[in-house]
């Protein structure tokens, strides 16, 4: 599940550009390319009217639609980049990329199916890519399909082999599959996550660890105060996942609230951390 914390920008202009250019650059690949600049630069509303202007030149041309829509997306405007996207697989049925960008779009809007849907079909056109789609994985276990995100999570286990992040999202699909006792004892081994406190927070999943140690080994040494938002915000989401899975929905609303709130952050994990607040909160106003 690593990285996460890539600006989405730089994703924006490091993936491989979904529709090859050939021959001479026409005047819409120009705009084009000045949209990509101008974004790259922090031009953001610059960009966008470049991209629009791109479309309205010649709307039938993918591209632009394509390149629109990863801005609204880097700016966290999912509703407009999803239409964009979906203009995009109107045109072409089978960019891969696209599946993908729109499912995440979908999950961060906590659309769960929309999500799976599209990241089903991204993998459907790409099979190579299962192994490693560790978000469809947490999309399954907030659509309640344990055993799906079971296996998932043990495929993306044969690729990346020391995350305790995966480890605990495949007990939290058994515990809510089974029960506690099944997760322990089908716990994934971990041993080489460096990432401060996830050994910590393996141990709590083990039961080997309390809250406290989880917390004290978040706020150990001298992090530097972005350093320590980060631990923070891990610590207190995997908290209240616990307590979820342990049925206490009481201290789970307040782990999971922290990380969502107190200590956001601007990651694909951060949004799990929202979408999952938002997705349970008529569940925990009932305790």
């Amino acid at each position: 599940m690593r990285p996460r914390c890539c600006p989405i920008f730089l994703i924006i202009l490091s993936l491989a550009w979904a529709f090859e250019l050939t021959g001479a650059e026409s005047q819409i690949d120009n705009l084009l390319k000045q949209a990509r600049s101008a974004f790259d630069n922090g031009n953001r509303e610059e960009a966008v009217a470049l991209a629009q202007k791109a479309i309205e030149q010649d709307p039938k041309n993918p591209q632009g639609y394509a390149l629109r829509g990863r801005m609204h997306d880097a700016m966290r405007q999912y509703e407009k980049a999803i239409l964009d996207y979906d203009t995009v697989l109107k045109l072409n049925r089978q960019e891969k990329q696209i599946y993908q960008l729109r499912g995440s779009a979908h999950f961060k809007l906590g659309h769960i199916q929309q999500s799976i849907a599209d990241f089903d079909r991204f993998i459907q056109l790409d099979p190579s890519q299962a192994p490693h789609h560790w978000q469809r994985g947490i999309a399954y276990y907030h659509a309640g399909r344990y055993e799906d995100g079971r296996k998932q999570f043990e495929l993306h286990q044969t690729v990346n082999s020391n995350d305790v992040e995966n480890a605990v999202w495949h007990f939290l699909c058994v515990a809510r599959g089974d029960s506690i006792k099944k997760a322990r004892e089908r716990l994934i081994p971990i041993q080489g996550d460096r990432r401060v406190p996830m050994m910590t927070i393996y141990a709590l999943f083990a039961g080997q660890a309390s809250a406290e140690d989880v917390l004290a080994a978040a706020k150990a040494g001298e992090p530097s105060p972005e350093e320590l938002k980060q631990r923070l915000f891990y610590a207190h989401l995997y908290l209240g996942l616990y307590y979820e899975a342990s049925g206490n929905n009481k201290l789970a609303k307040e782990h999971i609230v922290k990380a969502a709130e107190d200590f956001k952050v601007e990651h694909y994990m951060g949004d799990v951390a929202r979408v999952h607040a938002k997705l349970r909160w008529e569940e925990w106003m009932k305790q």
